[in-house]
């Protein structure tokens, strides 16, 4: 779970109704269903329009990817290449072979098989980078649905308050309908400037962030894995290899 991300939306909410009730005001006055429907509904119509159905989807799925907090084990990951670069120089790179078993990532194990089959290194490096630009593209697209819905939100709640608006024009000779209209009025649009500002484009921004760690630690497996192909020493690959981890993380030797 990324606790940054949850402290984040409920310090925000927080805040907020926090101000409403300091200011005297009612919970209840902020909650209006068709302000709502209006906003929600408007964002991920014109959203819809904007991308392609296969986007929208794989955006809706990576929603997760800014509430939780995937791992990337970068210091395993260098701990296996190292083992594999141990075994290939004592019993020849097909001795690799017996090890896919124990790589459980897809991308990692592909890497493998590719320098086991005998591949060149460099055609290995072009056939993984080449994955990892594409992956890294699929979602940042996906991202990109969630920032187009935080630039249409407070135009769609723009467009709610003209409606409550209207309705209370039409109203005008019956009091008792005033006060609703106007209600819906203000609240969409602080229903889609709070969407957007408080949720889709912090959400939009979070995921990008991951997909790039992701690809960072995807880097990694490529160049750990060309060395292996290219028969460097373990200990210079070692060397190598922990450029990409934080200063904290690497070992005496390679802090030197």
């Amino acid at each position: 779970m990324d606790i940054a991300t949850i402290v984040g939306i409920a310090l925000a909410l927080g805040a907020i109704v926090g101000g409403q009730i300091l200011e005297g005001g009612h919970v209840g006055s902020i909650m209006q269903l068709t302000a709502f429907i209006i906003v929600m509904g408007g964002t991920i119509g014109a959203v819809c329009v904007q991308n392609p159905l296969s986007v929208v989807l794989k955006g809706m799925s990576m929603v997760s990817l800014g509430i939780l907090n995937p791992k990337h084990d970068n210091k395993g990951a260098i701990k296996t290449i190292l083992d594999l670069a141990n075994v290939s120089r004592k019993q020849g790179l097909l001795a690799l072979e017996g090890k896919l078993k124990d790589i459980h990532d897809p991308f990692f194990r592909k890497g493998v098989q590719l320098i086991v089959d005998g591949t060149d290194p460099k055609v290995v490096h072009e056939i993984l980078e080449i994955d990892v630009e594409h992956h890294e593209e699929e979602g940042i697209n996906a991202a990109k649905v969630w920032e187009a819905a935080g630039g249409y939100s407070p135009t769609i709640g723009i467009i709610g308050a003209v409606l409550g608006l209207i309705h209370v024009m039409e109203n005008l000779a019956d009091p008792s309908k005033l006060g609703g209209g106007i209600a819906v009025a203000f609240v969409a649009t602080v229903y889609g400037v709070a969407a957007a500002n408080l949720f889709f484009l912090p959400l939009a921004s979070k995921m990008k962030f991951k997909i790039k760690e992701e690809a960072g630690s995807r880097m990694l497996i490529i160049m750990g894995l060309v060395g292996l192909a290219q028969g460097e020493n373990p200990r210079l690959l070692q060397e190598k290899l922990e450029g990409y981890l934080p200063e904290s993380e690497r070992t005496k030797e390679a802090k030197k």
